[in-house]
Protein backbone atom coordinates (compact mmCIF):
# COMPACT_ATOMS: atom_id res chain seq x y z
CA UNK A 1 0.00 0.00 0.00
CA UNK A 2 1.23 3.53 -0.77
CA UNK A 3 2.48 5.51 2.19
CA UNK A 4 -0.12 8.26 1.58
CA UNK A 5 -2.88 5.71 2.24
CA UNK A 6 -1.38 4.41 5.48
CA UNK A 7 -2.72 5.45 8.85
CA UNK A 8 -0.65 5.59 11.98
CA UNK A 9 -1.05 6.93 15.47
CA UNK A 10 -0.86 6.46 19.21
CA UNK A 11 -3.45 4.71 21.36
CA UNK A 12 -3.50 4.55 25.14
CA UNK A 13 -5.29 1.97 27.26
CA UNK A 14 -6.79 3.26 30.48
CA UNK A 15 -8.98 1.79 33.19
CA UNK A 16 -8.97 0.93 36.84
CA UNK A 17 -6.22 -1.45 37.91
CA UNK A 18 -6.85 -5.10 37.04
CA UNK A 19 -9.46 -4.69 34.29
CA UNK A 20 -7.32 -6.53 31.74
CA UNK A 21 -5.46 -3.77 29.89
CA UNK A 22 -2.20 -5.70 29.57
CA UNK A 23 -4.03 -8.90 28.58
CA UNK A 24 -5.86 -7.01 25.81
CA UNK A 25 -2.69 -5.37 24.54
CA UNK A 26 -0.84 -8.70 24.44
CA UNK A 27 -3.78 -10.22 22.53
CA UNK A 28 -3.89 -7.37 19.98
CA UNK A 29 -0.14 -7.46 19.42
CA UNK A 30 -0.13 -11.27 19.34
CA UNK A 31 2.92 -11.42 21.58
CA UNK A 32 3.55 -11.11 25.29
CA UNK A 33 5.04 -7.73 26.21
CA UNK A 34 2.99 -6.39 29.10
CA UNK A 35 3.00 -8.38 32.31
CA UNK A 36 -0.28 -9.72 33.60
CA UNK A 37 -1.44 -11.00 36.97
CA UNK A 38 -4.63 -11.01 38.99
CA UNK A 39 -3.16 -8.40 41.35
CA UNK A 40 -3.98 -4.71 40.82
CA UNK A 41 -1.30 -2.21 39.74
CA UNK A 42 0.72 -4.80 37.88
CA UNK A 43 1.79 -2.25 35.24
CA UNK A 44 4.01 0.53 36.58
CA UNK A 45 5.68 2.05 33.52
CA UNK A 46 4.42 3.11 30.13
CA UNK A 47 4.81 0.13 27.83
CA UNK A 48 5.00 0.93 24.16
CA UNK A 49 4.04 -1.83 21.72
CA UNK A 50 3.49 -1.71 18.00
CA UNK A 51 0.80 -3.26 15.80
CA UNK A 52 1.49 -3.15 12.05
CA UNK A 53 -0.84 -4.24 9.25
CA UNK A 54 -1.66 -3.30 5.66
CA UNK A 55 -3.79 -0.44 6.96
CA UNK A 56 -0.91 1.13 8.85
CA UNK A 57 0.46 1.17 12.37
CA UNK A 58 -0.94 1.49 15.88
CA UNK A 59 1.48 2.32 18.69
CA UNK A 60 -0.09 1.17 21.97
CA UNK A 61 0.86 2.81 25.23
CA UNK A 62 -0.24 0.80 28.25
CA UNK A 63 -0.32 3.12 31.22
CA UNK A 64 -0.67 2.32 34.91
CA UNK A 65 -4.30 2.28 36.06
CA UNK A 66 -5.81 5.62 37.03
CA UNK A 67 -6.57 5.56 40.75
CA UNK A 68 -6.28 7.74 43.86
CA UNK A 69 -2.60 7.70 44.83
CA UNK A 70 -1.41 6.54 48.26
CA UNK A 71 2.37 7.09 47.96
CA UNK A 72 5.01 8.60 45.66
CA UNK A 73 5.01 5.55 43.40
CA UNK A 74 1.21 5.87 43.17
CA UNK A 75 1.50 9.58 42.30
CA UNK A 76 4.05 8.78 39.60
CA UNK A 77 1.78 6.10 38.12
CA UNK A 78 -1.27 8.39 38.02
CA UNK A 79 0.61 11.33 36.48
CA UNK A 80 1.95 9.04 33.71
CA UNK A 81 -1.59 7.87 32.94
CA UNK A 82 -3.15 11.35 32.94
CA UNK A 83 -0.48 13.06 30.85
CA UNK A 84 -0.96 10.52 28.07
CA UNK A 85 -4.64 11.28 27.60
CA UNK A 86 -3.96 14.52 25.73
CA UNK A 87 -1.06 13.21 23.67
CA UNK A 88 -2.63 10.27 21.86
CA UNK A 89 -4.99 9.85 18.89
CA UNK A 90 -7.39 7.39 20.54
CA UNK A 91 -8.17 6.40 24.14
CA UNK A 92 -9.32 2.84 24.88
CA UNK A 93 -11.10 2.77 28.23
CA UNK A 94 -11.45 -0.74 29.62
CA UNK A 95 -14.17 -1.60 32.13
CA UNK A 96 -15.64 -4.80 33.52
CA UNK A 97 -19.20 -5.89 32.60
CA UNK A 98 -21.40 -4.39 35.32
CA UNK A 99 -24.60 -2.44 35.94
CA UNK A 100 -22.84 -0.64 38.77
CA UNK A 101 -20.53 2.29 38.03
CA UNK A 102 -18.19 2.71 40.98
CA UNK A 103 -16.23 5.70 42.25
CA UNK A 104 -13.15 4.56 40.27
CA UNK A 105 -15.05 4.70 36.96
CA UNK A 106 -16.65 8.04 37.83
CA UNK A 107 -13.18 9.42 38.62
CA UNK A 108 -11.94 8.33 35.15
CA UNK A 109 -15.04 9.79 33.43
CA UNK A 110 -14.26 13.15 35.11
CA UNK A 111 -10.67 13.02 33.80
CA UNK A 112 -11.96 12.29 30.29
CA UNK A 113 -14.24 15.34 30.27
CA UNK A 114 -11.03 17.43 30.07
CA UNK A 115 -9.70 15.81 26.89
CA UNK A 116 -10.69 16.13 23.22
CA UNK A 117 -9.34 12.71 22.17
CA UNK A 118 -11.84 10.12 20.80
CA UNK A 119 -12.73 7.55 23.47
CA UNK A 120 -13.66 3.92 22.69
CA UNK A 121 -15.17 2.02 25.61
CA UNK A 122 -14.13 -1.62 25.82
CA UNK A 123 -16.37 -3.73 28.07
CA UNK A 124 -13.92 -6.53 28.81
CA UNK A 125 -14.42 -10.01 30.29
CA UNK A 126 -17.77 -10.57 28.52
CA UNK A 127 -16.95 -14.29 28.58
CA UNK A 128 -17.87 -14.17 32.31
CA UNK A 129 -21.48 -12.96 31.78
CA UNK A 130 -24.61 -13.99 29.84
CA UNK A 131 -24.91 -12.54 26.32
CA UNK A 132 -28.32 -11.04 27.02
CA UNK A 133 -26.91 -8.96 29.88
CA UNK A 134 -24.39 -7.10 27.72
CA UNK A 135 -26.88 -4.57 26.28
CA UNK A 136 -27.81 -3.47 29.80
CA UNK A 137 -24.11 -2.94 30.65
CA UNK A 138 -23.65 -0.84 27.49
CA UNK A 139 -26.65 1.25 28.54
CA UNK A 140 -25.24 1.76 32.04
CA UNK A 141 -21.91 3.12 30.77
CA UNK A 142 -23.52 5.26 28.06
CA UNK A 143 -25.06 7.35 30.81
CA UNK A 144 -21.73 8.45 32.32
CA UNK A 145 -19.88 9.55 29.17
CA UNK A 146 -20.48 10.23 25.48
CA UNK A 147 -18.31 7.49 23.94
CA UNK A 148 -17.32 7.44 20.27
CA UNK A 149 -17.68 3.64 20.19
CA UNK A 150 -18.58 0.87 22.66
CA UNK A 151 -17.24 -2.65 22.04
CA UNK A 152 -17.88 -5.73 24.21
CA UNK A 153 -14.71 -7.87 24.28
CA UNK A 154 -13.07 -10.86 25.90
CA UNK A 155 -9.33 -10.14 25.88
CA UNK A 156 -8.67 -13.59 27.32
CA UNK A 157 -10.62 -15.47 24.61
CA UNK A 158 -9.91 -12.99 21.79
CA UNK A 159 -13.63 -12.21 21.24
CA UNK A 160 -14.15 -9.02 19.15
CA UNK A 161 -10.47 -8.03 19.32
CA UNK A 162 -10.38 -7.66 15.49
CA UNK A 163 -13.19 -5.15 15.76
CA UNK A 164 -11.15 -3.13 18.28
CA UNK A 165 -8.33 -2.84 15.71
CA UNK A 166 -10.65 -1.76 12.87
CA UNK A 167 -12.42 0.84 15.06
CA UNK A 168 -9.08 2.31 16.16
CA UNK A 169 -7.97 2.74 12.54
CA UNK A 170 -11.17 4.75 11.86
CA UNK A 171 -9.87 7.51 14.16
CA UNK A 172 -6.17 7.51 13.25
CA UNK A 173 -4.69 10.19 10.97
CA UNK A 174 -3.11 9.34 7.61
CA UNK A 175 0.66 9.31 7.78
CA UNK A 176 3.85 7.27 7.59
CA UNK A 177 4.72 4.51 10.06
CA UNK A 178 6.72 5.36 13.17
CA UNK A 179 8.54 2.03 13.40
CA UNK A 180 9.85 -0.71 11.10
CA UNK A 181 7.14 -3.26 10.38
CA UNK A 182 8.89 -5.97 12.40
CA UNK A 183 9.11 -3.86 15.58
CA UNK A 184 6.91 -5.10 18.42
CA UNK A 185 8.12 -2.93 21.30
CA UNK A 186 10.55 -0.07 21.98
CA UNK A 187 11.26 -1.35 25.47
CA UNK A 188 14.84 -2.36 26.20
CA UNK A 189 15.25 -6.13 26.65
CA UNK A 190 16.52 -5.65 30.22
CA UNK A 191 13.27 -3.91 31.17
CA UNK A 192 11.13 -6.64 29.61
CA UNK A 193 13.14 -9.33 31.43
CA UNK A 194 12.85 -7.53 34.80
CA UNK A 195 9.09 -7.14 34.27
CA UNK A 196 8.72 -10.86 33.45
CA UNK A 197 10.51 -11.76 36.69
CA UNK A 198 8.26 -9.34 38.60
CA UNK A 199 5.19 -10.92 36.98
CA UNK A 200 6.21 -14.38 38.17
CA UNK A 201 6.86 -13.04 41.67
CA UNK A 202 3.40 -11.40 41.67
CA UNK A 203 1.80 -14.67 40.65
CA UNK A 204 3.65 -16.84 43.16
CA UNK A 205 3.54 -14.64 46.26
CA UNK A 206 0.92 -13.81 48.87
CA UNK A 207 -1.22 -10.65 48.75
CA UNK A 208 1.01 -8.82 51.27
CA UNK A 209 4.30 -8.67 49.43
CA UNK A 210 3.77 -7.89 45.72
CA UNK A 211 3.15 -4.11 45.80
CA UNK A 212 6.40 -3.69 47.68
CA UNK A 213 8.62 -5.43 45.17
CA UNK A 214 10.76 -4.21 42.30
CA UNK A 215 13.19 -6.13 40.12
CA UNK A 216 16.39 -4.87 38.56
CA UNK A 217 18.85 -6.64 36.30
CA UNK A 218 22.39 -6.71 37.69
CA UNK A 219 23.85 -8.19 34.55
CA UNK A 220 22.80 -9.78 31.30
CA UNK A 221 25.56 -11.38 29.20
CA UNK A 222 25.44 -13.54 26.11
CA UNK A 223 28.01 -16.37 26.02
CA UNK A 224 30.44 -16.49 23.13
CA UNK A 225 28.69 -19.29 21.26
CA UNK A 226 25.47 -17.24 21.50
CA UNK A 227 23.35 -20.18 22.68
CA UNK A 228 23.11 -19.15 26.33
CA UNK A 229 22.45 -15.89 28.20
CA UNK A 230 23.50 -15.43 31.82
CA UNK A 231 21.14 -13.16 33.74
CA UNK A 232 21.57 -12.00 37.32
CA UNK A 233 18.65 -10.10 38.84
CA UNK A 234 17.70 -8.74 42.25
CA UNK A 235 14.20 -8.76 43.70
CA UNK A 236 13.85 -5.81 46.06
CA UNK A 237 11.28 -5.80 48.87
CA UNK A 238 10.45 -3.36 51.67
CA UNK A 239 10.75 -5.50 54.80
CA UNK A 240 12.91 -8.27 56.25
CA UNK A 241 9.78 -10.36 56.80
CA UNK A 242 8.96 -9.96 53.07
CA UNK A 243 12.45 -11.15 52.14
CA UNK A 244 11.77 -14.38 54.04
CA UNK A 245 8.49 -14.88 52.17
CA UNK A 246 10.13 -14.22 48.76
CA UNK A 247 12.92 -16.74 49.48
CA UNK A 248 10.56 -19.27 51.10
CA UNK A 249 11.33 -22.39 53.08
CA UNK A 250 14.75 -23.68 52.02
CA UNK A 251 14.66 -21.29 49.08
CA UNK A 252 11.66 -23.03 47.49
CA UNK A 253 9.68 -19.86 46.62
CA UNK A 254 12.65 -18.15 44.98
CA UNK A 255 13.30 -21.34 42.99
CA UNK A 256 9.66 -21.41 41.86
CA UNK A 257 9.77 -17.74 40.76
CA UNK A 258 13.10 -18.32 39.00
CA UNK A 259 12.07 -21.38 37.02
CA UNK A 260 8.75 -19.78 35.93
CA UNK A 261 10.58 -16.61 34.85
CA UNK A 262 13.35 -18.54 33.07
CA UNK A 263 10.78 -20.48 31.04
CA UNK A 264 9.09 -17.23 29.84
CA UNK A 265 12.39 -15.48 29.09
CA UNK A 266 13.65 -18.48 27.07
CA UNK A 267 10.39 -18.59 25.13
CA UNK A 268 10.61 -14.88 24.32
CA UNK A 269 14.36 -14.70 23.51
CA UNK A 270 14.55 -18.15 21.86
CA UNK A 271 17.80 -18.96 23.67
CA UNK A 272 18.80 -20.92 26.79
CA UNK A 273 18.91 -18.80 29.94
CA UNK A 274 20.93 -19.25 33.11
CA UNK A 275 19.02 -17.12 35.65
CA UNK A 276 20.27 -16.25 39.12
CA UNK A 277 18.01 -14.36 41.52
CA UNK A 278 18.95 -12.45 44.68
CA UNK A 279 16.67 -10.79 47.25
CA UNK A 280 17.45 -7.48 48.99
CA UNK A 281 15.57 -5.23 51.42
CA UNK A 282 15.20 -1.49 50.70
CA UNK A 283 12.89 -0.07 53.35
CA UNK A 284 10.04 2.16 52.10
CA UNK A 285 11.52 2.39 48.60
CA UNK A 286 8.14 3.36 47.13
CA UNK A 287 8.28 6.67 49.00
CA UNK A 288 11.94 7.40 48.27
CA UNK A 289 12.57 9.54 45.14
CA UNK A 290 16.15 8.23 44.72
CA UNK A 291 15.12 4.58 45.00
CA UNK A 292 12.23 5.15 42.57
CA UNK A 293 14.70 6.56 40.02
CA UNK A 294 17.04 3.60 40.56
CA UNK A 295 14.21 1.21 39.70
CA UNK A 296 13.25 3.13 36.56
CA UNK A 297 10.34 5.26 37.84
CA UNK A 298 11.49 8.80 37.09
CA UNK A 299 8.96 11.63 37.23
CA UNK A 300 11.05 13.66 34.74
CA UNK A 301 10.50 10.96 32.12
CA UNK A 302 6.77 11.51 32.14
Amino acid sequence: MEESQLKSGFVTLIGRPNVGKSTLMNKLIGQKIAITSNKPQTTRNKIQTVYTSEQGQIVFIDTPGIHKAKNKLGEYMVSVAQKNLNEVDVILWLVEPSNFVGAGEKHIAEQLERVKTPVILIINKVDTVKKEEILAFIDTYRKIYDFDEIIPVSALKGTNTDEVISEIFKYLPYGPMFYDEDTVTDQPMRQIVSELIREKALRCLDEEVPHGIAVYIDQMKERKAGKMIDIEATIVCERDSHKGIVIGKQGQMLKKIGSAARYEIEKMMEVHVNLKLWVKVRKEWRDNETQLKNFGYNRKDI
